[in-house]
């Protein structure tokens, strides 16, 4: 049975859920995809198209938003709990690593303790009114992602992938562990698709022709788009400077991501 604390702690993760109007998680069930790429680049999107935007950074072993934004500490306490950072275009951010004492250290906890950290950045963050909160998923189908989908009412998934067929069937786990727990698939998202010569301006198919689309097909969820590998990305990202990123191929994707959360 659940103890009191946690059954407070429940009722205020519910207020709060109640005052996101869209709850978007993004997925890979493998690392090194570009999942928290996809996760700055989405609330980023959003954000500039005037949006109040949260971003939880729920990989609480690999966390990595903060440093694409430039985010750093928290803000103190208000009545409502603790006050994240801002980033300049608006996006309140939590992460474990904007409380840690010492980022190089690696976090070893067992998943009750992720669990309830997750749990904790709900419930304990000032997050007020949002429109959207975008969600960065660690990697795999195991208690953190599940803590996720049990407590926030998610509405859709981005689910992110390279070409390559083999991170494909690791991704298809994350499509699944959705589809189990009754969250929509809004679309999947094939990073490090194509590169364009800088100088000529030929675009390379290094891992073949519209391999996102087929998988997206072979998985039966909409196909929302590619990114290319482009050295401005990690250039931006590596400066805490992910916002400032434009792309025609980043903006069509979330416009799929919108039309599809619409129907």
């Amino acid at each position: 049975m659940m103890d009191e604390k946690m059954m407070e702690q429940t009722r205020i993760i519910e207020e709060r859920v109640k005052k996101i109007k869209h709850r978007i998680a993004v997925a890979s069930g493998k690392g090194g995809v570009g999942k928290s790429l996809v996760s700055g680049l989405l609330a980023s999107a959003l954000a500039q198209k005037g949006y109040t935007v949260g971003l939880l950074d729920a990989d609480i072993t690999g966390p990595s938003i903060p440093r694409m934004f430039g985010a750093e500490g928290i803000l103190g306490k208000s009545e409502e709990g603790i006050i994240p950072p801002v980033t300049e275009d608006g996006i309140k951010i939590m992460s474990l690593s904007l409380i840690l004492s010492d980022n190089s250290n690696a976090v070893i906890w067992r998943g009750p303790m992720i669990s309830s950290a997750i749990r904790q950045f709900v419930s304990d963050i000032d997050w007020g009114e949002l429109d959207y909160l975008i969600v960065d998923l660690p990697p795999g189908t195991s208690d953190a992602p599940l803590t996720v989908m049990q407590n926030l009412q998610l509405e859709g998934m981005v689910v992110v992938t390279s070409p390559q067929q083999l991170a494909f069937e690791i991704v298809r786990k994350a499509i699944s562990m959705s589809q189990t727990m009754n969250v929509r698939v809004l679309g999947l998202v094939e990073n490090m698709s194509y590169a364009v010569c800088p100088k000529c301006g030929e675009r390379f198919e290094l891992f073949g022709k519209d391999q996102g689309e087929k998988l997206a097909q072979a998985a039966n969820v909409p196909f929302l788009g590619s990114i290319p590998l482009d050295p401005q990305i990690s250039l931006l990202a590596d400066n805490g400077r992910i916002s400032t990123y434009r792309s025609d191929a980043v903006t069509a994707i979330v416009e799929s991501v919108l039309e599809n959360l619409e129907q």
